[in-house]
């Protein structure tokens, strides 16, 4: 079964990278934009999950693993929510000036959608992120 690969965005006042590190586990709730779901849904166990920061210096921070099936809400039945394990930071993180100035990733919503919380990573875009970090485990 091929892995796929997300990208999951957070403000880090809300919940930072420091916080899911220290729990290892989290819920991954508060999703509500139609077109985040649909990438909400299409995750499986074993997928990762890139971590981004939203708020201040806009950044790649962290890589998770989904760790169970997506499901409903139980506290917002507009939503979805996955199981997210935490794996590694990203140290440095990524920033999204970075990503732009690549010009590799023009096409892709993280750059195109600045709003969207929740969307597929590229598969090209995991290759470069493998390149630069080639000591973590993406």
């Amino acid at each position: 079964m091929a892995i796929s690969y997300f990208v999951a965005k957070t403000d880090p006042e809300t919940y930072s990278i420091a916080q899911f590190a220290a729990e290892r586990r989290t819920n991954w709730d508060g999703v509500r934009n139609a077109q985040a779901l649909q990438a909400v849904k299409a995750m499986k166990p074993g997928d990762r999950v890139f971590i981004y920061h939203s708020g201040g210096v806009s950044a790649v921070v962290g890589l998770a693993k989904v760790a169970g099936p997506p499901c409903p809400d139980p506290k917002d039945p507009r939503s979805w929510m996955v199981a997210m394990e935490f794996t590694a930071m990203i140290d440095p993180p990524v920033t999204l000036s970075g990503i732009k100035a690549s010009g590799l990733f023009n096409e892709w919503a993280l750059v195109r959608q600045s709003r969207l919380s929740t969307m597929a990573a590229p598969e090209h875009f995991v290759d470069w992120m493998r390149s630069k970090y080639p000591k973590l485990k993406i």
